[in-house]
């Protein structure tokens, strides 16, 4: 293997070796979402004329698994290594700044993708979901991973403790995320929380990834499409400049 390949090879073993954590865990979690949202809210929200509440929450929960399981990756191996100091054995190889960036996002796109189908392959059971779209679904899948991996690579070059990591996550991946549709159409909310939503690029991916399933959506998906596709850019950019100048990881 050539040297991208066996870091990207690693990083992959890293997450793999605790699955029953990194991806057994999110999908129970996701699990109970379905569960509690669903019978609560169920006969009393209306979504789209012709899709059930139940079944409305299981795309939204499958990409919030996605985008916050490769954030969680690229970020929390890059930070564990900083403070055990086991990045120092990467740092002694020649692999270029892209090297580095095809690893940690490629390894966050593979958790990502693989909590995603366990999430949807537990939660389908307990509705029926439909394919209107299937290449929209996979094209907003690997642009949200990358996204969030890349953004991963940012906060976990910039944190230099785990608590400056935790408040990285709770504060912006977190409320982003909840805040963009995965349990509402934002067209139930008033017209001011509409306008913010749509200026939320989570809120993008996840009705984007939603259109796949259903052919409908609060927007139109090549307005997704190209909103998720730079955002994927711009991060992506930040990412890849970081790690050419060894931001926080060289003397």
């Amino acid at each position: 293997m050539t040297g991208w390949q066996t870091l990207l090879y690693k990083e992959v073993l890293r997450f793999w070796k605790v699955s029953f954590q990194t991806v057994a865990a999110p999908v129970l979690t996701a699990l109970l979402y379905l569960l509690i949202f669903g019978h609560v809210l169920a006969d009393h929200v209306k979504v789209y004329d012709t899709v059930p509440y139940t079944a409305f929450l299981v795309p939204g929960l499958v990409m919030m698994s996605v985008l916050q399981n490769a954030f969680a990756n690229s970020s929390s191996s890059l930070i564990q290594s900083k403070i055990m100091g086991s990045l120092v054995f990467v740092l002694l190889t020649p692999l270029s700044h892209w090297s580095w960036f095809i690893a940690y996002v490629g390894s966050s796109i593979a958790r990502g993708l693989c909590v995603g189908l366990g999430v949807f392959l537990v939660t389908v059971w307990f509705t029926q979901v439909t394919f209107a779209a299937p290449l929209w679904i996979l094209v907003f899948a690997v642009l949200g991973a990358g996204m969030l991996g890349a953004l991963g690579v940012i906060a976990g070059l910039w944190a230099e403790k785990f608590d400056q990591m935790a408040a990285f996550q709770n504060f912006i991946i977190m409320p982003m995320t909840f805040l963009s549709g995965v349990f509402y159409s934002i067209h139930s909310l008033p017209e001011f929380w509409q306008r913010v939503s749509h200026l939320n690029p989570f809120f993008y991916m996840i009705d984007g990834f939603r259109y796949g399933f259903f052919g409908v959506s609060d927007v139109s998906p090549w307005l997704s499409l190209g909103i998720v596709g730079s955002a994927m850019l711009g991060v992506s950019a930040i990412a890849v400049h970081l790690l050419r100048i060894g931001y926080k990881i060289r003397g």
